[in-house]
């Protein structure tokens, strides 16, 4: 496999794989593109490269630059807008996961405290109750565990990694 073919295939590759954190895959294939650059890359080069659209390459652009994924780097002399993409690895899964909290877990949290207001005066009610109890407790727990896991060094979390590869 040539360096050409090899780059086409991590580029859809990592569009598929993007799908699983929640981003659309146009999305994570100009993730893969910026990030696999070694240059700095103008949302024309993006559109050429990926063959998408002006409003699909900036709406893409954009949302990665909320994910902390990518950056905007201006160039001296020049009116257009760069790109470059977050390249330390331990940056890119902590702002993935941060990102994920804040869309899933975190609403998640406020309806069941929400709903944990319920009575339980009959059966159905403490069954109920019980098993949003149960929810509450646990996302509570992992929305804890997350945050402190992004607090955390990428050392400490990759020794901990190999030490339970043992």
């Amino acid at each position: 496999m040539d360096y050409r073919q090899g780059k086409e295939h991590f580029i859809k590759a990592w569009g598929d794989v993007a799908i699983n954190w929640g981003i659309n895959k146009t999305m994570g294939q100009i993730h893969a593109l910026i990030l696999i650059s070694d240059d700095h890359l103008c949302a024309d080069d993006i559109k050429e490269q990926l063959s998408i659209s002006s409003g699909n390459a900036n709406m893409n652009i954009k949302a990665l630059m909320e994910w902390g994924l990518i950056y905007k780097k201006r160039m001296d002399g020049c009116r257009k807008d760069y790109y470059i993409a977050e390249k330390d690895m331990w940056e890119i899964f902590r702002n993935i996961i941060l990102q994920r909290k804040r869309k899933e877990l975190d609403p998640m949290i406020s309806m069941l405290e929400e709903v944990s207001q319920v009575e339980g005066l009959c059966t159905q009610s403490k069954e109920f109750c019980k098993v949003v109890s149960d929810l509450k407790s646990f996302s509570q727990r992992a929305d804890g565990a997350l945050s402190n896991l992004c607090k955390e060094k990428q050392n400490w979390l990759v020794g901990t990694f190999l030490k339970s590869l043992r």
